[in-house]
C-alpha cells in the first residue's frame, strides 16, 4: 500500500470546492470569530461565514471566500503558489532564530541612591562598592560577546544606578568600540538611568560616543516621588531635569522614559500619559508591575490583579487613539509591538514575544559578579536567590558551554508555542510569545499552565482589546497600524 496519497487527492475536484489549510479560532466577545493561520495571517468572520467555512459550506461567490483563499485558510484548484507562499512567510516570521545576542546587558552595578518599594533587582544601597562589576570581568564578557557571530549588537548598561559607576562604562564603551573595528563589527549603546546623578561630563561622553539614555518617569511629581523615593524627595524633579538636558543635548531622540504601574497609578493613567506629553515624549510603554525582586519582598506586586491592569491599560489605550484623532502622534509601545506582529511577517525585537524564547539567546545578561543569565529577569530572579537561569561565569566558561547551557535548553524547549500545552491551540500564538522567566518564578515552572498564567490574561487581553478596536472603528484600525515600525 502507498504510505501518502498522491498529491492531486489534495486539491479540490471541483470549483467550489476547498480543503482547509491549518488555522484556529477564537470566538472574540462581540460574538465575531477570529481565525488565524500556521504564519499568523488573520481574518475576524462573523458567526454564520465562519459556519460556512468550517463546514466546507462556502461558495466562491461569497465575499469571504476570496479573503479566506488570499490569506490562505482554503486550498481550491485555483490556489496555485498558495503553500509555496506559506513557505516563505513561515521562514520570515522564524527569522530571528538565525540571529544571536542582539542585545547585551552590563549590569555594572547593584548600588542605587534610589529607595523604589517595587524595584525588581533587589538594589543595594549606594554606600557598598562591592557590588560593582570589576574591569576585569568587564573585559572578560566583552571577549565571550564578540566571539559570538552576531554582527551588530546593543550594549544597555543597567543596575542599580549605572552612573555610580561611570568609569567603568567608559571603559566598556571604549573597549567595544575597538574590538568592533577590530572584528569589523558594529556596536550600539544605551545607559539605563533615573537621571539623578547626570553631570555635564556624563552628557558630554554621551554625545561624543553616540550613546542614549532610558529612564524612570511614572507620572505627575506626587506619584513619581511615591513610587521612586530617594532622599530629598525629588526624584521626579531630577529626573524631568535631567530628560530636558538629555534632549537638548543629544536630541528628542537622545532619552526614551518608562513607567511602572503600581496600585497608586491605576485610576491615573490619562494624568501618566499627560506627564509624558508635557516632557515632550511621544512614547509610553503601560508596564505592569514583575515579580522579582522588592516587588515581591514588599507585596506590591500583589497589590492589583490582572484585570484591573486591563481596565488601567484600555483606559490609556483609548486616550492616546483620541490623542491621536486630534492630530497629535502619540504610541503605546506595547500595542505597537504587538500589531507589528499582527500586521507584517517580521518577528519583533522583544524578548518577551518571540516564539519560542528569545532568552540567553537574542538577550545575554553579564551580571556584576561575572555570572551570565538568560535575561534581566533571570538575573533579577538570581537576586532573589534562584539561580535556575544562571548560564555560566565570564572568567570559567566559553561560548559555546554558555550557549548550549543545560539552564537555557531545558528552559526554551518548553517555550515552542506550537507544542505548549493551550498555546498549540490558541489563535494568538503567533502574535505572543513564551516568558519561562515569568512562569518559573510565579508557578514553579518554565512552560506554566496558562490557566492560571497573568501573563497569558494579560495577553489575551490586549488583543482582544486590539481587535476589537480595529473592527469596530476604521478610524481606529488606521492610527494602530500606523504605529507599526516600518
Amino acid at each position: 500500500m502507498a504510505r501518502f496519497k498522491p498529491l492531486e487527492e489534495f486539491f479540490a475536484q471541483e470549483l467550489h470546492e476547498y480543503e482547509f489549510l491549518p488555522f484556529k479560532f477564537h470566538r472574540l466577545k462581540t460574538g465575531r470569530v477570529f481565525v488565524s493561520n500556521i504564519v499568523g495571517e488573520w481574518l475576524v468572520l462573523d458567526t454564520q461565514t465562519f459556519e460556512l467555512f468550517t463546514s466546507s459550506s462556502l461558495t466562491p461567490a461569497s465575499a469571504a471566500y476570496a479573503d479566506l483563499r488570499a490569506r490562505h485558510f482554503l486550498l481550491d484548484r485555483d490556489s496555485g503558489v498558495a503553500v509555496d507562499l506559506l513557505t516563505v512567510k513561515l521562514r520570515q516570521r522564524l527569522q530571528h532564530l538565525r540571529s544571536v545576542f542582539g542585545l547585551a546587558i552590563f549590569v555594572v552595578t547593584l548600588r542605587c541612591e534610589h529607595a523604589c518599594p517595587y524595584c525588581q533587582v533587589s538594589r543595594q544601597s549606594d554606600d557598598h562598592a562591592a557590588f560593582d562589576m570589576s574591569p576585569a570581568y568587564a573585559d572578560a564578557a566583552l571577549k565571550l560577546l564578540f566571539a559570538s557571530p552576531a554582527r551588530e549588537f546593543k550594549i544597555e548598561f543597567q543596575g542599580g544606578e549605572p552612573l555610580l559607576n561611570f568609569g567603568l562604562i567608559q571603559h566598556i564603551v571604549l573597549e567595544a568600540k575597538r574590538l568592533a573595528e577590530v572584528s569589523g563589527k558594529s556596536v550600539s549603546f544605551v545607559i539605563t538611568s533615573n537621571l539623578a546623578l547626570l553631570t555635564d561630563d556624563v552628557l558630554a561622553f554621551c554625545a561624543e560616543h553616540d550613546i542614549l539614555l532610558s529612564t524612570s518617569l511614572d507620572g505627575p511629581a506626587e506619584l513619581h516621588n511615591k513610587n521612586r523615593p530617594r532622599r530629598g524627595n525629588n526624584s521626579h524633579q531630577l529626573a524631568t531635569d535631567g530628560i530636558r538636558r538629555v534632549q537638548n543635548r543629544l536630541g528628542a531622540d537622545g532619552v526614551a522614559a518608562l513607567m511602572t504601574t503600581t496600585k497608586a497609578s491605576l485610576d491615573r493613567v490619562v494624568d501618566i500619559i499627560d506627564e509624558y506629553r508635557s516632557q515632550d515624549l511621544h512614547e509610553i510603554f503601560l508596564r505592569p508591575l514583575s515579580p522579582y525582586g522588592f516587588a515581591v519582598k514588599t507585596k506590591w506586586f500583589k497589590a492589583y490583579d490582572q484585570l484591573e491592569w486591563l481596565r488601567f491599560y484600555r483606559e490609556g489605550l483609548r486616550y492616546i487613539i483620541d490623542l491621536n484623532r486630534r492630530g497629535e502622534r502619540f504610541i503605546e509601545l506595547y500595542a505597537s509591538t504587538i500589531l507589528g506582529k499582527m500586521l507584517t511577517s517580521r518577528p519583533g525585537n522583544y524578548v518577551d514575544m518571540m516564539n519560542p524564547a528569545g532568552i540567553g539567546s537574542r538577550v545575554i545578561v553579564f551580571n556584576y559578579d561575572g555570572d551570565i543569565y538568560a535575561s534581566d529577569e533571570a538575573r533579577m530572579l538570581a537576586e532573589m536567590g534562584d539561580k535556575t537561569f544562571r548560564l555560566g561565569n565570564v572568567g570559567a566558561d566559553s561560548l559555546a558551554e554558555v550557549v548550549l547551557s543545560d539552564s537555557l535548553l531545558d528552559a526554551v524547549e518548553g517555550t515552542v508555542l506550537e507544542s505548549a500545552p493551550m498555546c498549540s491551540d490558541c489563535a494568538f500564538q503567533h502574535y505572543c510569545g513564551a516568558d519561562p522567566v515569568y512562569h518559573h518564578a510565579t508557578q514553579g515552572d518554565p512552560i506554566g499552565h496558562k490557566a492560571f498564567s497573568g501573563f497569558c490574561d494579560r495577553q489575551m487581553g490586549i488583543f482582544e482589546e486590539l481587535i476589537e478596536l480595529m473592527e469596530a472603528d476604521p478610524e481606529a484600525a488606521r492610527i494602530l497600524s500606523s504605529w507599526v515600525r516600518q
